[in-house]
Formats: C-alpha cells, sequence, structure tokens
C-alpha cells in the first residue's frame, strides 16, 4: 500500500529517548518522501511542552514510547488524553514492552494503537511506515 501524497505537510511528535530509536523513526519517515514534518522530543516532559506551546502546530499525530526518563509514557498519554485540546490527536505507543499490562494499560489511557518495536531494522522501518500509511494515509484525521 502507498500513501497517498499529503495536501500539506503533516506534522509528527515522537517522544522517543533512545537515540537510535528516534533516528530509525526519523529515516523511515524522510525515506517516503511525503513531506512529514518530524518533531522529536526526549521525554513527557518535553513532549507537553511542546503540544502546549501555542506557537506550535498541533501535530497530526504522536508516537510515544513508553519508557522515558521524568515522566513516562502512560504519565504522558494520561495528561493527553485528560486535555480536551489534545485528546483527539492519535497516539500511537511504539516501545519495546509487550507485556500485557502495558498493552492493557495503554489501551485504558485511551491509545489509538500498541506497536511493539521490532528488532530487526528492515522489519523497523516497515512497522513505521505502516503506522504512516494508515494514520497519515488512509483514515480521516480531525482539523483543530
Amino acid at each position: 500500500m502507498t500513501a497517498a501524497a499529503p495536501s500539506r505537510p503533516y506534522d509528527i511528535l515522537l517522544a522517543e529517548d533512545d537515540a537510535g530509536d528516534a533516528l530509525l523513526v526519523e529515516e523511515a519517515f524522510l525515506s517516503r518522501g511525503l513531506g512529514q514534518l518530524l518533531h522529536i522530543v526526549g521525554d513527557g516532559v518535553e513532549a507537553l511542552e511542546y503540544l502546549r506551546d501555542p506557537a506550535r502546530r498541533r501535530p497530526d499525530l504522536i508516537i510515544l514510547d513508553l519508557n522515558m526518563p521524568r515522566m513516562d509514557g502512560r504519565e504522558t498519554l494520561a495528561a493527553i488524553k485528560a486535555d480536551s485540546s489534545l485528546r483527539t490527536i492519535p497516539v500511537v505507543i511504539l516501545t519495546t514492552s509487550d507485556a500485557p499490562d502495558d498493552v492493557a494499560g495503554s489501551y485504558e489511557l485511551h491509545a489509538n494503537a500498541y506497536v511493539c518495536k521490532p528488532t530487526d531494522l528492515d522489519a523497523f522501518l516497515d512497522t513505521v511506515h505502516i503506522i504512516d500509511d494508515f494514520y497519515l494515509g488512509l483514515v480521516r484525521l480531525p482539523r483543530p
């Protein structure tokens, strides 16, 4: 499946403390050449600061790691979904954990999807492409 070219660049907020994984996600989006604008923050505190900054455009998608310093992904997800101005932004959990409690807990906090990070490089890039195709190419997102 190939995503249709967007009518405007999509904004994606990635909250990821692992620089290597952040680079892989960035590479995956850049390789598509569809104009996605990826903003990377290192933890939940930075993610919420970014999201609440009126000078920044609201992202179309948030990709969130669960295990981060200062404020982890669970706390960040809860804060996003509790905020009426942010809760409609789709949030995809992209994490190494496949623990049933993490999966269930993320959905209880209203994550839109839970995806385990593949350990294989090609599978990792393919996974990000699938997230891109689905959320930014197939589904209709609310406009702010």
